[in-house]
């Protein structure tokens, strides 16, 4: 008996479906265009459809061309505080819509880097993300990715996630800076719904012959899940929709169980479609 199962929690988090809903919302009071500061979240097919409805997405470098009291969104991984500032000053009608957990993590870093204290961040520099937590403390992080690299770490340091971190990175990280620094405040940020997607994803990829991750090429959350299932299920794919499951995966006869999961900047429709597709193409 053939079967496809998806995973307990995947697809859209908090902070994703709430600025997208933020921007659908936002559109249905406004006749004009819409802007969203850079693509709203790392999903192609979601970024087209908001275009469909009129809000595209602008790059810092172009800002000066909107008009003053144009719409611009700020997307969930927030935007440093310098960035901030720009909007304001073009007198821009800005919707914040960065995740309150990012928000948070701002708050943190920006406090404690006036009280004196390095600030260290677990994740990839060249994420927007922690590109704007970085921002909140001067751009002065010191930014690690595994916990290996060699680096330069003060006596006294806040040590603070990229929300889609994998926990495993955030231990590696706190371990080497506990043997450098004398005074460590360390807030573990990565957000609750990234940790349950990937334990979700872990079980599952344990339990089948074969794994779809669907989700951006260029979502981070989305590869760490990949890494995750591929570790523990040799025949996984990342997939950005239906269209690049391949065929020969599809019609493989020596597998008898697909496990699908989904990054968090996946909508329902796009793994509805995928696994439809799938059953369909089986079932022939």
């Amino acid at each position: 008996m053939e079967r496809i199962t998806l995973a307990d929690s995947a697809g859209f988090c908090f902070g994703v479906k709430r600025a997208v809903d933020t921007a659908l919302h936002i559109k249905e009071k406004c006749n004009n265009e819409i802007y969203t500061l850079g693509p709203l979240i790392h999903n192609n097919d979601v970024v087209d459809f908001l275009k469909e409805n009129l809000i595209f997405p602008i790059e810092i470098e172009s800002i000066a061309s909107l008009k003053e009291n144009d719409t611009i969104i700020i997307r969930s991984h927030g935007v440093s505080e310098k960035t901030l500032n720009i909007l304001k000053k073009n007198n821009l009608n800005i919707i914040d819509a960065t995740c309150p957990y990012v928000e948070n993590i701002h708050k943190k870093v920006k406090k404690y880097y006036d009280l004196g204290y390095s600030i260290i961040i677990v994740g990839d520099k060249n994420h927007p993300e922690v590109i704007g937590i970085n921002g909140w403390c001067n751009d002065s992080a010191v930014i690690l990715k595994s916990g290996t690299e060699p680096c330069s770490i003060s006596n006294k340091v806040c040590v603070v996630s990229q929300t889609t971190e994998r926990q495993s990175t955030w231990e590696a990280v706190l371990t080497k800076i506990i043997k450098t620094s004398k005074e460590i405040v360390a807030f573990n940020t990565i957000c609750s719904a990234t940790e349950v997607r990937q334990k979700s994803a872990e079980e599952l990829s344990n339990k089948v012959d074969a794994m779809v991750v669907i989700g951006g090429f260029n979502s981070s959350n989305t590869t760490k899940l990949y890494e995750i299932c591929k570790k523990n299920c040799k025949k996984t794919v990342h997939v950005e929709n239906l269209l690049g499951i391949p065929d020969e995966f599809i019609k493989d006869k020596t597998i008898k169980n697909i496990g699908v999961t989904a990054g968090a900047s996946t909508p329902d429709w796009i793994i509805r479609d995928a696994i439809l597709k799938m059953n369909d193409n089986r079932s022939k």
